[in-house]
């Protein structure tokens, strides 16, 4: 424990870029794992990036919602890129998508809808080649039986046609990616939904009554912005059983991870040692507990499965210091939040984050760094001013408060730094990602082809070449 050097994973001096698979500028709606994948993994190696952070990437629930997901193993069949599919002939040709999924938002109901004939024709003629006896279909069905089997049970037959595309679709990326020098990070959610094929598989993991309802739920207690706390109504873990078995569906769950990703973000990591606890049929999160969980035991066994662990947790919320000891004393990066960091004494100042901690100017659940300036207190306006020399002023304050403030991530002591996409373009409150508590607006937003420009990745390399954050390659 706590062995950097033992990592699978060792994190060199770099920086990354947070971009959701789905905002890419894909043809059809959303984005895929087609060429505009492979073309922003080779942007970000123009550009210096070492690191493409992703959300989730499974099967999207309530709201389109990354982390609402029904499969924390399987991958979201929208993100099929067809073009592909068509290249590799299974599909005849693909239409021309109407004007509106070209460009804009993610849009994902169209989307699925223009796909929709494309990808059961893509089948058909799967089907037709031999589907799932075919060599390729049996190797991943036998490699992947312990989440694919329950999975197919729901999703019925297509459902390993996609599966098996994903799973072709993402290596292509990923061995892109390494030929690149671009390496790709996760993000797993502690929590999985009630309606789960993971509840639903392996019942006796969750704390359930008889009637497979939750006899407790996830959230989080008030405090300054939710005076209800917020009530995420996962159903919560049964840690005596997860003991009992020496964790195997984590042990799974993580390996499943680190076959598509380098790292993985570990969403609510504060979750391993307490979790906040609702009693069932509550409307708020305010009657709720924390009770312990054993994080120890768990992140032991996952270093012996993997071999080490290339994760970064999510310490943010309600944090204290036994978590902030779990954390270290599996060597594990911790998170700074920039944004958070222009009060005086602040855990997120810039001249705060240690060597072994990840940084960023926002987080997908942050407003973007110029819509955070436009809100931003007086007196910590001056602070941000007087700490970074910005000249974040005039009609162009909120873009130069932005560039700065990613400038700020670049030249801390964290071995990386991250950036929302929308940063990099200095883009307003219209482009965020996502406004925690509220089911409807969220996970739209998609860069532009355009401005993932040659300049924009010359000025990048600049800065990060200046910061020591472009590793030899």
């Amino acid at each position: 424990m706590g062995d950097l050097a033992a990592q699978r994973v060792i994190f060199p001096r770099a920086a990354g870029v947070l971009l959701p698979l789905a905002a890419l500028p894909a043809r059809h709606g959303v984005g895929d794992l087609g060429p505009a994948a492979h073309r922003f993994v080779d942007w970000l190696a123009d550009a210096g990036f070492t690191w493409w952070q992703m959300l989730p990437v499974g099967p999207l629930g309530a709201g389109d919602s990354p982390y609402a997901s029904s499969s924390a193993f399987a991958g979201e069949a929208l993100y099929l890129s067809v073009d592909r599919l068509a290249a590799d002939g299974l599909i005849r040709s693909v239409p021309p998508a109407p004007r509106a999924l070209r460009a804009g938002p993610a849009a994902y109901a169209a989307a699925r809808a223009f796909e929709e004939p494309l990808l059961e024709e893509a089948y058909r003629t799967w089907l037709g080649r031999g589907g799932d006896t075919s060599a390729e279909a049996r190797a991943f069905r036998d490699r992947s039986a312990a989440w694919l089997e329950p999975f197919l049970e729901r999703g019925g037959p297509r459902a390993l046609f996609e599966q098996l595309q994903f799973d072709l679709q993402w290596r292509a990326l990923r061995e892109h990616a390494r030929a690149r020098g671009v390496r790709l990070m996760g993000d797993a959610p502690i929590f999985v939904s009630l309606d789960s094929v993971d509840v639903a598989s392996n019942p006796s993991l969750f704390r359930l009554d008889a009637d497979g309802r939750p006899t407790v739920l996830t959230g989080c207690p008030p405090d300054a912005l939710n005076a209800g706390g917020q009530l995420w109504g996962h159903p919560h873990y049964d840690w005596d059983e997860h003991v009992a078995t020496d964790f195997a569906w984590w042990r799974a769950r993580m390996a499943r991870q680190l076959e598509l990703f380098d790292a993985v973000r570990i969403d609510h990591f504060i979750g391993f040692h307490n979790a906040w606890e609702i009693p069932a049929g509550a409307s708020t999160a305010k009657g709720g507990e924390w009770v312990l969980a054993p994080g120890d035991a768990l992140l032991s066994a996952l270093a012996d499965e993997l071999g080490g662990l290339p994760l970064v947790a999510e310490d943010l919320g309600s944090v204290t210091d036994e978590v902030h000891a779990l954390r270290d004393a599996h060597g594990l990066a911790g998170m700074r939040v920039l944004q958070w960091g222009f009060s005086p004494g602040s855990y997120h100042a810039p001249h705060a984050a240690p060597d072994n901690s990840v940084v960023y100017p926002g987080t997908h659940d942050n407003d973007t760094a110029a819509g955070w300036w436009g809100a931003l207190p007086g007196h910590e306006r001056a602070r941000f001013l007087e700490q970074t020399g910005s000249r974040a002023r005039g009609w162009s304050a909120a873009r130069v408060a932005a560039r700065d403030l990613w400038r700020s991530a670049c030249a801390t002591h964290a071995h990386t730094a991250i950036v929302q996409a929308q940063d990099l373009l200095g883009l307003g409150s219209a482009a965020r990602t996502n406004v925690p508590g509220t089911a409807e607006g969220n996970w739209t937003w998609r860069v532009r082809a355009r401005d993932l420009s040659a300049g924009l990745a010359r000025r990048q390399r600049a800065l990060l070449e200046a910061t020591d954050r472009v590793p030899a390659r």
